[in-house]
């Protein structure tokens, strides 16, 4: 078995030097039953992207690769687009980056990812993936001015004394100024909106956005997604019907906020949108996200609770 450490030099707060010898340490300290037969890698990554290129390449050659996305969501996200589909490539994160959402999905037992040496231990479970035109998530996506509050957000996170979920207020205060809503149709389960859309999210797991909580039961391994589609908020009923939207109560808004769980849902914008994904960013104006069931083995601390 080969472990493969893929460390983000720049997630978080933690100097690279820091994070390379909590890494070594782990290792050193590993029980003998664990490190026989096994060899480990730490790599750091040296572009966008450059994670995912060489969980692919390791994966070439190895009948059973763990990998260790060491970082937050970008870097988790990177790592998982390198594993989808591949059955002897698993993936687990050991967060140490900004934001860190994906893991809160677990509730109590995020904890127990934090602890490195229960994952090199840890059980494989298999997790679904949204695909958006060709780009995996494991965690959320959006677009629309969501999308845009997360694109800028890396613009005000690294100002002294402002962390993850302050960075996403100050962004989104800033896209509030901008304007709030985007010339689109979206399309799914025979239904259509539009053609003003605020915002529309695609959830896998339950957490994004430094602590927003869009649908509080999502849930990772059943086969939909659940998607929330935003009109109709101006400036007036903006900070009201987010407040809702972020702590999971789209449900009093029915006027703003339609949820539906579905397999597929596609948007067509009249400009290109930036789309979210799982903290990364990228554009277009045909939009299709679609679920990949059980489309990555993902690595669970041993004694997870979530799933029982």
């Amino acid at each position: 078995m080969r472990h493969l450490f893929v460390v983000n030099p720049v997630a978080g707060k933690l100097r690279l030097d820091d994070k390379l010898k909590r890494v070594s340490a782990v290792i050193s300290s590993l029980p003998d039953e664990v490190l026989s037969g096994s060899s480990f890698e730490v790599y750091v990554t040296k572009a966008p992207m450059d994670a995912c290129d060489k969980v692919k390449q390791a994966a070439e050659n190895e009948a059973d690769l763990r990998v260790y996305a060491c970082g937050g969501d970008g870097t988790l996200n990177e790592c998982v687009n390198g594993a989808a589909g591949l059955p002897n490539v698993a993936v687990t994160s050991w967060p140490i980056g900004t934001g860190n959402d994906f893991i809160r999905t677990f509730g109590k037992d995020q904890k127990k990812f934090r602890d490195l040496a229960s994952l090199i231990t840890g059980e494989i479970r298999k997790l679904d993936l949204i695909d958006c035109n060709g780009r995996m998530i494991i965690n959320i996506s959006s677009v629309g001015v969501d999308a845009r509050v997360a694109r800028d957000v890396h613009k005000y996170s690294h100002i002294p004394l402002v962390g993850g979920a302050a960075g996403y207020v100050i962004s989104t205060a800033a896209n509030y100024i901008k304007g709030l809503s985007s010339e689109m149709t979206v399309e799914t389960e025979g239904m259509s909106c539009g053609p003003e859309i605020n915002l529309v999210c695609a959830c896998n797991g339950r957490f994004y956005g430094g602590g927003f909580n869009p649908v509080t039961d999502a849930c990772p391994n059943d086969g939909l997604m659940d998607c929330l589609i935003v009109s109709g908020i101006n400036r007036l009923s903006f900070i009201g019907a987010i407040l809702g939207y972020a702590k999971g109560r789209y449900k009093r808004y029915p006027q703003y906020i339609t949820h539906v769980r579905t397999k597929q849902l596609t948007i067509k914008a009249k400009n290109p949108e930036i789309i979210n994904l799982d903290g990364e960013t990228m554009t277009g104006k045909h939009i299709v996200f679609h679920i990949v069931p059980e489309g990555i083995n993902f690595i669970f601390p041993r004694g997870t609770t979530f799933f029982d």
